[in-house]
């Protein structure tokens, strides 16, 4: 019966339809062939329950604070701002653009908005200095999944309710790992402009940036705002969500005035649309968990292997990096997480690994497969944003997998990349 529900998914996708479809329907064929007892009701009650969390909340209105930034200012004050610090130096350019996708990261948490806000932006200026696209490329759409690390980060949202884990404590934790992929980046950034021999930009005068610095204070108040009042106890991530939206509207709209309030009402039908697409994914995804889960087949596949490695905690952590990495390679981060998480939470919580370690972990693998072929959904952003080929987007990807799975191997070996600033916050 198994490979019957894989051939029918893989079919589906075959033939065009998103992701949430072939998880409905091999959920569906399962269900009504090896358990023809219970009713199909049973799965839209595990759908239902997917997206009950009230901390989901969160989901739509961090999109929606993204969406009205991307639409206003904030992107291009963040990009001057890093840029007139930066941009005279060897390989000032691309060490730009993975420092502002860090930075816009923490402002939208979310990766196709950097995509967007920081691609677009920058992809030209890049060109016209002498970079390659290839690298161009690549360096934007890895970059860019740097905001699926940094505060507020929707993927540790999502985790947070599969593995019923602090979101509080994983959005301080993705920090540590989020700047030490950024420094990563900027060396190779900078080795590559030594490399092809790329003169650096003219050095901007200190008044030129105290009016860049001056200009972004309000944009860096945005990860203040929200991690303080959650690092503070002020307010829970969700409350931190509301309060986002709130002062992207002040930012954009009355300070900036780059939104107008006629603006609004198309800014909100996408993040409807984009919500939509993430609740379907997150309800789908639950059902799909429970019915492989009642099934017992994560317990055929993977019991053997988890038996082996649970008596090791550094052996269960490099498990769980390579099943999500590969994971996610094929499949929405989203998926992944709440098809796998209950999978390895039995053996997480016998080995005694810290959980908001592994969130942070999976977090990271989320990141490296949204822009890993075949299938990295930031792939195809990039596709549709930059108007280029499959094969331009992924030419340049291999040296930032490289990086970002040494960055996964120094977080297994060094947990505190992770854990020091949860304990400074939490503990």
């Amino acid at each position: 019966m198994l490979a019957i529900m894989f051939i029918v998914m893989f079919v589906l996708l075959l033939m065009g339809f998103p992701m949430m479809v072939p998880l409905i329907a091999g959920a569906l064929v399962m269900l009504l062939v090896d358990f023809p007892g219970i009713g199909p009701d049973n799965l839209i009650q595990q759908m239902i329950a997917g997206v009950k969390p009230s901390v989901l909340v969160a989901v739509p209105m961090f999109i929606l604070a993204a969406d009205l930034m991307t639409k206003g200012h904030t992107a291009e004050r963040l990009l001057d701002l890093v840029k007139s610090f930066i941009g005279h130096r060897r390989g000032g350019l691309p060490i730009t653009t993975a420092v502002s996708c860090t930075l816009f990261g923490a402002v939208s948490g979310s990766t196709q908005a950097t995509v967007v806000a920081m691609g677009t932006a920058l992809r030209p200026k890049m060109l016209k200095a002498g970079y390659r696209d290839s690298f161009t490329l690549a360096l934007i759409v890895n970059s860019s999944d740097i905001a699926l690390l940094i505060p507020p980060s929707i993927a540790a949202i999502i985790y947070g309710v599969a593995a019923n884990v602090s979101v509080g404590e994983l959005f301080i934790a993705g920090i540590g790992p989020g700047l030490l992929i950024m420094v990563l980046f900027s060396a190779y950034s900078f080795a590559n402009a030594v490399y092809h021999k790329i003169e650096p930009d003219e050095r901007v005068g200190w008044g030129l940036r105290m009016r860049a610095l001056r200009g972004a204070l309000l944009p860096l108040g945005f990860p203040a705002v929200v991690l303080g009042g959650i690092y503070s106890g002020l307010f829970s991530p969700t409350e931190a969500a509301a309060i986002s939206v709130l002062y992207a509207l002040i930012l954009e709209v009355v300070i900036y005035r780059a939104v107008k309030i006629t603006d609004l009402p198309s800014i909100a039908l996408s993040t409807g649309m984009i919500t939509g697409v993430v609740f379907i994914l997150v309800g789908a995804g639950n059902a799909f968990s429970w019915i492989i889960s009642f099934a017992q087949i994560p317990t055929e596949i993977l019991g053997p292997i988890l038996d082996q490695v649970a008596a090791n905690p550094t052996m269960l952590l490099v498990t769980i990096a390579i099943t999500y990495f590969v994971a996610c390679m094929f499949v929405d981060p989203i998926v992944a997480i709440f098809v796998l998480t209950p999978i390895f939470m039995p053996a997480i919580q016998a080995s005694g690994v810290d959980p908001v370690l592994v969130g942070t972990l999976v977090v990271l693998q989320s990141a490296i497969g949204s822009a890993t072929p075949p299938f990295g959904y930031d792939i195809f952003t990039a596709m549709a944003v930059f108007r280029r080929p499959y094969w331009d987007i992924v030419k340049g990807t291999p040296p930032f997998i490289i990086m970002l799975v040494s960055a996964t191997v120094l977080l297994i070996l060094f947990p505190q990349i992770a854990l020091f600033l949860r304990d400074l916050a939490f503990y």
